[in-house]
């Protein structure tokens, strides 16, 4: 079962983070969207507390996430996905339609996407765990390859003890070297998701561009585009007000 933290009352509300991210990144709007909904952020199979595992594929991680609605008695859902996480709601959307009244996909789109975050792991490989550092020397080790002080904090976010002593990391860092080419994975041709669905892009982002536009109709007919300006990937983070006014005008 996947872990999840739960607030509120009323229609369910799904969280699903992005790679390398984990429930706790959605805490505060978590809490907002709660005054109107019954609030799940779920983390995802290798990440967060959730399992680890040697599988993993956006067909596995909808999986979990559909059996995790049966376990909790959840019916007639909305989802926000976030980047991978997006990716994840898509699939969940367009395979259980009767499950999903409403989807939210924030900055990624169904198409293909090249391999980019090597550079991020690299840096998360470079730390070695066995030496105890402490969280001070694993931030100056990733610092040479991860230059960006946002996503620095947003991986150490991820940092936890162990044991008294022993640092760690709380996602399946050793699956994630071996199947990273999951992350970039299209959703099939010929899946679509005929309800109301919202795609949130950052202004400054690059992961969804007006010419994915008619890719995105394709599989979600009755979908909107919107644009937070002046944000970049992590939309959610950087200007969270805008997001949250997007969502709850299109869920209600």
């Amino acid at each position: 079962m996947l872990y999840s933290k739960i607030e509120g009352s009323g229609q369910p509300l799904l969280i699903l983070h992005g790679f390398l991210g984990m429930s706790d990144n959605w805490k505060t709007l978590g809490t907002q969207f709660a005054a109107d909904f019954q609030v799940h952020i779920l983390d995802l199979r290798n990440h967060g507390r959730s399992l680890h595992s040697e599988e993993f594929s956006y067909e596995v991680m909808v999986q979990d996430v559909f059996e995790y609605c049966e376990a909790n008695n959840l019916e007639n859902i909305n989802v926000i996905g976030h980047s991978m996480g997006g990716k994840v709601a898509m699939l969940l959307a367009t395979t259980h339609p009767e499950l999903v009244d409403k989807l939210i996909v924030a900055d990624i789109g169904p198409k293909f996407y090249p391999q980019h975050h090597q550079d991020i792991l690299v840096g998360l490989n470079a730390v070695d765990f066995s030496l105890k550092p402490s969280r001070n020397e694993v931030e100056e080790i990733m610092a040479s390859y991860v230059p960006d002080f946002g996503t620095r904090q947003f991986l150490m976010k991820n940092l936890f003890w162990q044991e008294p002593g022993q640092l760690a990391f709380r996602f399946n860092l050793e699956v994630f070297n071996r199947k990273m080419d999951e992350i970039g994975i299209p959703l099939p041709e010929g899946f679509i998701f005929e309800k109301p669905t919202l795609f949130i892009r950052g202004g400054n982002s690059n992961y969804i561009l007006d010419s994915d536009f008619e890719n995105i109709k394709q599989h979600f007919p009755d979908s909107s585009i919107e644009t937070i300006p002046n944000v970049g990937h992590w939309l959610h983070a950087e200007n969270p007000t805008e997001f949250y006014q997007k969502v709850t005008s299109f869920l209600k």
